[in-house]
């Protein structure tokens, strides 16, 4: 079959694509720009990307007319937009006007469950899309999941930042609100398995895992696994803005996901029992199975996708795009070094392995100390981290930044920064003739800009030096 895979980029793209292609599909990834598809498609014949903003009409002529189905993974986890309603349903119009034009048999969508009377904004937006994709000219298939638990995802992440940081919490009393956690695994067996099967044409299922658990059994349990004593207090006084905050400052989270979880967390997320595991030969594992296979790909450094790498869930969202491939020149600030390396080769693999646990190499302390500043500031600070401790790809978050090219043919690597800046900067890498290059620039937005660059700069050359002297060392 041909398939198109909406949100190819995103966590749950990036996961179903490879098992797509390995049962013999052809898939079609709609993405907003081409070198936002993973490297290792460039030569996999049974991978084509097209180019679509489906905000943007005029784009959606580039989703080819002969596929078989569809999956629609768009989704907006940030309310940074305060159009974001009207947003996802004009994207699901543009979708389905598209699609209704095609060869296309099935539409696969993958929406949150929504039984409780009383449902946040993103909830009821997506509720929204569901009605909004129904067609009498194609099936729709409508998968509805609660907490997905893998490595990775937003709420695995959330958690393991509260478990391996704090020994005691004050938490807020949303978290004695029950929900029904869903393994990753599990979620990629409902959507594979029911590609092209007529069982599940024109039906609404919810999936969920075999236990009911609320957000402290969830934390408590998660401690036991990884063999730490936790005590958690909740307090009724503590607002949704508060919560959010606190969320914000302990986690990796930004503060308007923050802000989103909050307001879905305090709605009970308990599926309606049907039998669509027996239709689809799915059998969902425990909240521990879960746990304990998330930590065996992080052990094995083979996390597949991270909701961090996604740039929905980026600030930069409307800004970062292939464009800025090209590092501009004009009025910008430079500061550009080089030294000689004795190997290339392994130059390119310590560029690569820059940030998250592996540090910056030098000055490390001012790097957090940056961080700090960002997050105090309302940024996303440092700890974002890596997806992988070794390999980095294009799209991927490293930190506060972004990863705009990761090449390994040509050894560049180009990042693009999400911190709170008044301007745009840019930090590139490569490897040439024996030498390798360090440029950083910085695009000032007014007088606030110019100020900023010549308040950091003697700290530049003390961070810039160090980092280009290690690298050289390799």
């Amino acid at each position: 079959m041909r398939v198109l895979v909406t949100g190819a980029t995103g966590y749950i793209g990036k996961r179903l694509i490879p098992l797509l292609i390995e049962q013999g599909h052809t898939v079609i990834c709609a993405v907003r720009g081409k070198l936002r598809i993973e490297d290792r498609y460039n030569e996999e014949e049974k991978v084509n990307g097209v180019e679509v903003d489906f905000l943007m009409p005029e784009t959606l002529k580039n989703i080819p007319n002969d596929i078989d189905a569809a999956y629609y993974l768009i989704h907006s986890m940030t309310n940074s937009v305060s159009k974001f309603q009207e947003m996802e349903e004009q994207c699901a119009k543009n979708f389905k006007n598209r699609i209704e034009s095609t060869n296309c048999k099935q539409v696969i969508y993958l929406s949150g469950i929504t039984n409780d009377t009383k449902l946040s904004k993103h909830l009821l937006s997506r509720k929204n899309v569901e009605h909004t994709l129904e067609s009498s000219i194609y099936a729709l298939t409508v998968f509805k999941a609660g907490i997905i638990v893998g490595s990775g995802s937003s709420s695995f992440e959330i958690i393991r930042d509260l478990v391996e940081k704090l020994p005691v919490m004050v938490t807020p009393k949303w978290l004695n609100t029950k929900t029904q956690p869903i393994a990753i695994r599990d979620v990629l067996s409902f959507l594979t398995n029911a590609l092209g099967s007529k069982n599940v044409y024109n039906s609404s299922y919810d999936i969920f895992g075999p236990e009911i658990l609320d957000y402290k059994e969830m934390l408590l349990q998660f401690a036991k696994i990884r063999k730490l004593k936790r005590y958690i207090v909740t307090i009724p006084i503590m607002t949704p803005k508060l919560s959010s905050y606190w969320l914000y400052f302990v986690t990796s989270t930004s503060y308007n996901l923050a802000r989103t979880l909050v307001n879905s967390m305090g709605i009970e997320i308990i599926g309606n029992p049907s039998n669509v595991n027996n239709l689809l030969n799915v059998t969902p594992m425990t909240y521990k199975q879960a746990v304990d296979f998330a930590f065996v790909k992080i052990e094995q450094n083979s996390i597949v996708s991270s909701w961090k790498d996604s740039f929905v869930s980026s600030r930069a969202r409307n800004r970062v795009r292939t464009k800025y491939i090209n590092v501009p020149n004009y009025g910008c600030f430079k500061d550009v070094k080089e030294r000689k390396v004795l190997d290339e080769n392994r130059t390119f693999e310590k560029i690569c392995a820059i940030g998250g646990e592996n540090g910056w190499y030098y000055g490390n302390f001012l790097w957090k100390i940056r961080g700090y500043i960002d997050k105090l500031a309302g940024g996303i600070g440092l700890r974002r981290g890596r997806t992988n401790k070794d390999t980095v790809k294009t799209g991927d978050a490293l930190d506060f930044w972004r990863v705009l090219l990761a090449d390994e043919e040509n050894k560049r690597l180009l990042l693009f920064a999400e911190m709170k800046l008044p301007g745009e900067a840019w930090l590139e890498f490569r490897v040439a003739k024996g030498r390798v290059f360090q440029r950083a620039v910085f695009r000032p937005r007014g007088l606030a800009g110019r100020l900023y660059w010549y308040l950091v700069l003697p700290f530049h050359g003390f961070i810039f030096n160090g980092m280009i002297n290690k690298l050289a060392k390799a």
